[in-house]
């Protein structure tokens, strides 16, 4: 599955601007985020759509980000992360 290209960032810019909002996350190429120095969260696509891969403890966890709904459950998922909790991404 490769990471997602421009065109598929680009129909996921309104949940990326939400994340890029948030202080503790560096994005060192556009959709690829770090906390503290290590990979947590990227994005892929492939046939059957847009996935984020995000870092939990020693394992990724996948959630397919397709839909509007899809988002709101991942984003829910994000806010759970104890590092981000003093820091969180607001939804619209």
């Amino acid at each position: 599955m490769k990471h997602a290209g421009s065109a598929a960032l680009d129909a996921l810019a309104d949940m990326l601007a939400e994340i890029r909002g948030h202080g503790r996350l560096v994005e060192r190429r556009p959709g690829v985020f770090y906390l503290k120095g290590r990979a947590f969260l990227h994005f892929h696509e492939d046939a059957s759509g847009l996935h984020a891969d995000l870092r939990s403890g020693a394992e990724w966890e996948r959630f397919r980000v397709e839909t509007a709904a899809e988002r709101r459950t991942f984003l829910a998922a994000l806010r759970r992360i104890p590092l981000l909790r003093d820091r969180p991404v607001r939804s619209r």
